[in-house]
């Protein structure tokens, strides 16, 4: 991994405030360089502190031979114009500054310690010929002093610098994690002067943070904006069987379009390198097979996940946070299929000869969800395809908007015609063929029918050779690489959410919640609704795709002049396995550029509309900055499903599979129980078939008599599902989860655990949430694991979150409990999971699972252990009687007692006074309190300080104490 991309992971370690001190050491000791040598390799002495180091408490230094002359090296660091070529040290310049640092002059320059901005008053002690000392003061008092030393050797010029840094916070708090964060800076900056002045090799771009003036609009740019400045795309639809080309190759080939298109040499440059993974060829870490072809081995490798059409855009959204974030400055993305190639060698008996990886090969890092497609009541009746579950999907729909067979399939033929006519005009689409709805909609030779209501001329086609890739970069690297901003397409937010994982459970076939709410969060982001929209492209697998994906945005899926796609969709312009997205993304971009003013959006999917991502581009500046957004979500109830039909149920969709030959190979349906049940079923009986295929079922009671089955005359209503067994709320920041099972007391099932669990599992990944309350419906909090259910052998463990879906590892983010009523069992180690807890006056906890002959293993015995005396927790335990809130409150074990029936109002109140305060003062805070019982009385204070330093560093400390004298509320950035 190159330098820089060290470097980036390190900046990302202490902007999330992972172990701080060790990622900064690690990096420091690598930066720890022996004495540089001259081309012939005799060594060079270590030139010497100059005078004034130790005139502060701590200094660090760095040397290096650089391959220039002391003149040529004085000339440029003395340049203040040149600065931000080579000095990693600098933000910006504040004010008026001279020229050149000559001896007395003053300026002030924004610097970074620990990457965050810090202001320092220079004075310039001494400058002449062997280099230069400066002299200020930073923030919190700190004084700061900054040397470059020269020194003429055989090979060129030895050039030392030295930091020092001085004051109460140095001493303090900061401590060595802020001077050890200056010592990489210095490496960082005789490497970037080496560059500059032809040492070193390799291509570098030298990025500056100064704000990019967007010459358009006039806009001051942050230099962390993520700016897309190239596409490209490959179409080979005749495969070379002379010279087969690996998927690998031809993502290499759409990159160097994209570079081409940027107008700019990035590849070289490149930070990091994702790569959406080839259905056609399988790599170990293609990332970085790409990354070797295009000249960037040196960047970071990040990958999706192996299955699915979300990962395109998912890579993007990732890589603009990055950027956003200041871990990157050039990030590649790119994705290939050689469908077609493979298909070719297959028929001519071949086999594909392309390069395989070592074993063990993998990317530096894998995002997206990756699980099991299907549950085994799905397997079991024949939908282990998409175009399965997507043609039940299309009939579900049809259902719902009540139309006939006929009409239904004209509309989605009109649809898929629109879709045609734009791939015709799309020079990379597979097929680019103009076709009419009647060619579309009727079955042939050509066009067989594949599974009802879809023809062939309905379905993705995966048998192709595409490639597509963007490059992605800093608005300031887009700057230094010269870029010409009419290429510049700004991403103003990204989104990813996932439905209901398997399509059977969701409570409604025909809506997607969650593509509904990443539109609601990038387009809010955005400060844009739907209709404000220029370009669209909805992912477009089958017409069901389209319609699910409009329903959500709130467009018309069947407007003829409103089209839905910028390529043609994934049956002309090709269904390249898992990267359509990115040809959807590099296809929108000269439409935005050709129209500045406009805001385009691409949404992408996976599985069966089960995971998603979106993005929100345009040629104008972003408002905000960008933010890839995870939205927490009310979710609708899941659905339970059998496959066994044992009472009447209501027909909600119905699809035939055809064999190649034409024939039907079976009738697949799902129908929904009095009880909210669905009930999936597959039947290759030839009456079956004809009963439901000769009337239109939908909306019609069904019944088994004998071996057959048998429809009722009056369309109905489908039954709605059962209630949920938790329920969320997001209020202004404060995510609410409620247990909602009264009749039981909120006793946790395993359905109730699994919800729970991906409640929580959403409040986390949601940026916009700041606190967690939990809590219960009815008057009771919660009265354990549901006994009922673990005597039919349902116990409530999740797969990660363990017992109740919660105990084994409860959230990061600050949690409170609001309990009325009792907190039982498993209820009080949900309550002991929180932070803070609230409780009204009359309630009660307690562990009485020894009265049953069980144990408190859910963390209940260890938690009340730890927090509170050895005696009470012995009593909890071998008593197992009920404890009042009250006396547990004079333990310190409950931060609150109310009056009863108000706990969740003052624990909500309680979550605001958390979330009013700076996002990473309360990060922190709760991660050293949690972290302290477990350190040692020698390195408390130190490790302390070290998790401590960057909040004091931080903008929020400045913006805190600003607020503070301004007599204002503050505005947290999170940074």
């Amino acid at each position: 991994m190159s330098p820089r991309s060290r470097f980036s992971q390190l900046k990302q370690g202490a902007r999330v405030l992972a172990p701080v001190v060790t990622q900064l050491a690690r990096t420091a000791v690598r930066r720890v360089r022996p004495p540089a040598a001259t081309s012939g390799g005799s060594p060079v002495d270590e030139l010497h502190a100059p005078p004034g180091t130790t005139d502060y408490a701590r200094q660090v230094h760095a040397q290096r031979l650089v391959d220039a002359s002391p003149e040529a090296v004085v000339d440029l660091v003395t340049d203040l114009d040149r600065t931000p070529e080579w000095l990693a040290l600098h933000v910006a310049w504040r004010g008026e500054r001279p020229a050149r640092i000559e001896p007395g002059a003053e300026f002030v320059q924004q610097i970074k310690l620990m990457d965050i901005p810090a202001q320092a008053r220079w004075r310039v002690a001494e400058a002449g010929p062997d280099g230069f000392a400066l002299r200020g003061t930073g923030p919190m008092g700190i004084t700061v002093g900054l040397w470059c030393t020269l020194r003429a050797t055989p090979g060129g010029t030895a050039v030392r610098l030295d930091g020092a840094l001085d004051g109460s916070p140095v001493r303090g708090p900061v401590g060595m994690t802020a001077v050890r964060s200056v010592e990489v800076a210095l490496g960082e900056s005789l490497d970037a002067l080496a560059a500059v002045l032809g040492t070193g090799g390799g291509a570098r771009l030298h990025v500056t943070d100064e704000p990019v003036v967007h010459e358009r609009t006039g806009d001051l740019l942050d230099p962390s904006t993520p700016v897309l400045v190239g596409v490209g795309q490959v179409v080979q639809r005749r495969p070379d069987l002379g010279r087969p080309r690996e998927p690998a190759e031809l993502a290499a080939e759409a990159l160097r379009a994209a570079a081409a298109d940027a107008g700019a040499e990035l590849l070289p440059a490149a930070d990091l390198v994702y790569a959406v993974p080839s259905a056609s060829w399988t790599y170990g870490n293609q990332a970085g097979a790409v990354a070797g072809l295009v000249g960037a081995s040196g960047a970071g490798t990040v990958q999706t996940s192996p299955y699915g059409g979300d990962g395109a855009q998912l890579a993007v959204n990732d890589a603009a946070q990055r950027i956003a974030d200041g871990e990157a400055h050039v990030v590649l993305v790119s994705g290939a299929e050689a469908g077609a190639t493979i298909a070719a060698l297959d028929r001519a008996g071949r086999a594909a000869d392309w390069a395989r990886q070592p074993d063990g090969a993998a990317p530096d890092r894998v995002i997206g969800i990756d699980r099991p497609a299907n549950n085994e009541a799905e397997t079991s009746v024949g939908l282990g395809a998409p175009i399965y579950v997507y043609a039940l999907l299309e009939s579900a729909l049809r259902g719902e908007a009540g139309s006939s067979v006929d009409e239904h399939r004209q509309r989605i033929a009109e649809l898929w015609a629109r879709h045609s006519a734009v791939a015709a005009k799309n020079p990379y689409a597979w097929d680019p063929t103009e076709r009419t709805a009647a060619e579309i909609a009727t079955a042939s030779a050509d066009n067989r029918r594949v599974s009802d209501p879809y023809t062939k001329l309905m379905c993705a086609n995966l048998q192709v050779d595409l490639a597509a890739a963007v490059i992605v970069t800093s608005a300031a690297a887009a700057r230094a690489a010269g870029v010409p901003q009419d290429r510049w397409v700004f991403l103003h937010a990204g989104a990813s959410a996932t439905d209901e994982w398997f399509v059977s459970e969701r409570a409604d076939l025909t809506s997607s919640p969650a593509i509904a709410a990443a539109a609601g969060a990038v387009l809010g982001h955005a400060g844009i609704t739907a209709a404000d929209l220029g370009p669209i492209d909805l992912y477009s697998c089958f017409p069901a795709a389209v319609q699910l994906g409009a329903r959500a945005l709130g467009v018309p899926w069947d407007d003829p002049a409103r089209p839905l796609s910028v390529t043609g969709g994934l049956t002309s312009a090709g269904g390249p396995g898992n990267n359509y997205g990115l040809h959807a993304v590099a296809s929108l971009a000269p439409i935005l550029r050709a129209d500045p003013d406009a805001y385009g959006l691409t949404s992408s999917l996976g599985w069966y509309a089960t995971k998603h991502a979106l993005g929100v581009y345009s040629s104008s500046p972003p408002a905000r900055r960008y933010r890839h957004l995870k939205p927490a979500f009310p979710r609708p109830p899941a659905r339970p499903v059998t496959t066994e039909l044992t009472d009447t149920a209501v027909v909600e969709a119905v699809t035939v599979p055809y064999s190649r030959r034409g024939a039907a190979e079976a009738v697949v349906l799902s129908a929904i129980t009095p009880s909210g049940e669905r009930v999936l079923l597959r039947s290759e009986n030839p009456a079956d078939v004809a009963t439901l295929t000769g009337t239109d079922p939908l909306r019609r009671r069904i019944r088994r008599e004998g071996d057959r089955l048998v429809l009722g005359d009056e369309r109905v209503e489908l039954p709605p599902p059962p209630p949920a067994s938790v329920h969320t709320r997001l209020d202004d920041g404060v995510f609410v989860v409620t247990l909602d099972r009264p009749a039981v007391r909120n006793a946790v099932d395993l359905r109730t655990a699994r919800e729970l669990e991906r409640a929580v599992d959403d409040a986390e990944a949601d940026p916009g949430v700041r606190v967690l309350v939990l809590t219960g419906a009815g008057g009771t909090f919660c009265a354990g694991m549901d006994l009922a259910g673990a005597h039919r052998g349902e116990f409530p463990v999740t797969d990660r979150r363990g017992p109740l879906g919660l105990t084994g590892e409860p959230p990061v983010k600050p949690t409170v409990a609001a309990v009325e009523g009792a907190a039982l069992a498993g209820g009080f180690e949900l309550a002991l999971c929180a932070d803070l807890v609230v409780a009204a006056d009359d309630a009660v906890f307690g562990l009485p699972e020894a009265k049953r002959g069980l144990l408190a293993a859910a963390g209940g015995l260890w938690r009340v252990a730890t927090r509170l005396p050895r005696a009470v927790a012995l009593e909890l335990a071998l008593v197992a009687d009920p404890v009042p809130a009250t006396r547990l409150a004079g333990l310190g074990l409950l931060n609150a007692i109310v009056p009863p029936g108000t706990a969740l109002e003052a624990a909500i109140g309680l979550a605001h006074r958390i979330a009013a305060n700076a996002p990473l003062s309360v990060s922190v805070g709760k991660r050293i309190v949690d972290a302290a019982p477990g350190w040692s009385a020698e390195e408390g204070f130190a490790r302390q300080s070290e998790l401590a330093s960057p909040v004091l560093l931080s903008d929020d400390a400045r913006e805190g104490v600003a607020a503070f004298a301004e007599k204002r509320a503050p505005r947290w950035s999170g940074r």
